[in-house]
């Protein structure tokens, strides 16, 4: 556990996921944020959104040099796709010890990152300080996968469904509250951004087909598991309690776990274990809130993990207000 005060700079402020990393960061007891970038927001004050916060720190509009110069323990990437090459490569020149941590998909797919799903990889951190946090439903496909990756017979087909959340701030027919009423919109059914993510991944080719839906927050992953050979549904349970015995965040199951049991929660619930009838099929469901365990939750995982500090610390596992 580390006793000194870190410090921790964002850039890329104004979006959901942003917003629930600052609210984590501000219960840190041993982070202190030191700038918060954002364009729209550029002079207001912090706390103008988030209370816990004093009124001497204001957004701020960040260019990468600028960034350099507040010099900071961590810089937290917050940016859309294809927008952290700037950022990254004026840190690698004049800050090369600053931790990045990317929330983007910019450097899923890069070796030289280590790809923070502590779940799955918290054994193959080898003292990087470039993390690429991964994605939503990319997390929540993989946790679905893992435990029966050495059994499968053929691609897992997942279908996914999302809270409007996910499609992000910036105005579309995917996060339109009125067009999304009484609705369910399907996009991007090949070659999805997650579905190339979790394949890459896991070594294996994955289909995936994602779906958003009225709500705001959570998500939900329906994975059709195709199996090498026969297996019975007790097996199946507990290869999975096994897998994931010691892993606070992970929630095994009896039953199919329900979107709004998750949201405004750190942890992802997998349950269902549904068998076909020559048991050689499994259908697997996995429940996470998008905005904290698909995101600001598994970043504040990996900043402690780099930080060497309790990889828990400011999460709690009860339904919050």
């Amino acid at each position: 556990m580390v006793d000194e005060q870190k410090t921790i700079g964002i850039v890329g402020a104004r979006g959901y996921v942003a917003a629930e990393l600052v609210t984590l960061i501000g219960e840190h007891p041993a982070l202190d944020l030191r700038f918060i970038s954002s364009r729209e927001r550029h002079g207001q004050p912090l706390r103008k959104h988030h209370d816990n916060y004093t009124d001497t720190l204001c957004y701020q509009k960040l260019d990468p040099d600028a960034v350099i110069h507040n010099k900071v323990d961590v810089v937290v990437l917050a940016l859309p796709n294809g927008h952290a090459t700037p950022y990254v490569e004026a840190i690698e020149r004049d800050a090369a010890n600053t931790i990045i941590l990317d929330l983007s998909a910019d450097h899923r797919f890069d070796k030289r990152w280590y790809y923070g799903l502590p779940e799955l990889t918290r054994k193959q951190w080898r003292g990087e300080r470039r993390i690429s946090n991964p994605g939503c439903y990319a997390t929540a496909i993989q946790l679905s996968i893992a435990p029966l990756k050495d059994l499968l017979a053929a691609p897992p087909v997942c279908f996914g469904i999302s809270g409007y959340s996910g499609a992000g701030g910036t105005p579309s027919d995917k996060n339109d509250p009125q067009k999304l009423r009484d609705n369910l919109m399907p996009y991007t059914l090949t070659g999805h951004v997650h579905e190339k993510e979790a394949s890459f991944q896991l070594g294996l080719p994955v289909e995936f087909m994602p779906h958003v839906a009225p709500h705001f927050r959570g998500l939900s992953v329906t994975s059709n598991l195709y199996l090498s050979r026969a297996i019975k549904r007790e097996a199946v349970v507990a290869r999975f309690q096994q897998f994931y015995e010691t892993e606070p965040l992970v929630q095994v199951l009896d039953e199919t776990p329900w979107v709004s049991r998750v949201a405004y929660q750190h942890h992802a619930d997998i349950g269902g274990f549904a068998l076909s009838s020559d048991q050689r099929r499994v259908v697997v469901v996995a429940a996470l809130d998008n905005l904290l365990k698909g995101a600001a939750t598994q970043a504040m995982q990996n900043i402690n993990l780099v930080l060497g500090m309790n990889e828990y610390t400011t999460m709690m596992l009860q339904q919050q207000p």
